[in-house]
């Protein structure tokens, strides 16, 4: 009896502390750090989120039959608590402190590699959303995306966006040969790396 009289009180502080730990909103920075990239791997096309066109704001879209070969560069955003725990175009739910994003055109899922331009942070996510629907954003990521690649604060940075192919089982290297492929010796000739890149 008496553990009983005792249990409300109990379940009402455990409630109160996890209102207030969600409050609290988002984990600190050294938190997310430790949060590992999305690691590519095969997967089906998702069943929503995929077709051949679509329009929003009445532009018209056209969603890629392959992310194989994407590269682009533009300015990224990020999204987070207002869309937590919203349904992604994928049909998935958005988790901020997951490392995903959207993306326009890109098939979903699609993996890419998403390095930030001005301070050289590099980042994979797992795109599975629709979006940033704004003139000159090419990607949008999840509020832990942002913070590892460090602009959190400034809401947009400039970016470039290489699509990942997992089937490639030397995908983690691409970082390394994109920084070589336009190398040249002091011959004016490609370097190694740059030559294994144009076979």
């Amino acid at each position: 009896m008496r553990d009983t009289l005792f249990l409300p009180p109990l379940i009402a502080i455990l409630l109160l502390s996890l209102a207030g730990c969600a409050s609290r909103g988002e984990l600190d920075d050294e938190a997310i750090a430790r949060i590992p990239d999305a690691v590519p791997k095969v997967e089906p096309l998702a069943k929503s989120g995929n077709p051949e066109s679509y329009v929003v704001f009445g532009r018209r879209y056209f969603t890629q039959k392959s992310a194989r070969g994407h590269v682009e560069r533009g300015l990224a955003s990020w999204y987070g608590r207002p869309f937590h725990g919203r349904r992604t175009s994928s049909g998935e739910t958005y988790d901020m402190y997951a490392m995903s994003a959207a993306h326009k055109t890109l098939p979903l899922p699609t993996y890419a590699r998403v390095t930030n331009l001005e301070n050289g942070r590099r980042v994979v996510v797992r795109i599975n959303d629709r979006g940033p629907f704004h003139d000159g954003r090419v990607i949008d990521l999840s509020y832990t995306a942002a913070v590892k690649l460090g602009m959190k604060r400034q809401g947009t940075a400039r970016v470039e966006v290489q699509a990942i192919d997992p089937r490639r089982r030397f995908w983690s290297f691409l970082p390394f040969l994109a920084d070589h492929s336009e190398a040249e010796s002091d011959t004016g000739r490609p370097t190694r790396a740059a030559a294994s890149l144009q076979n």
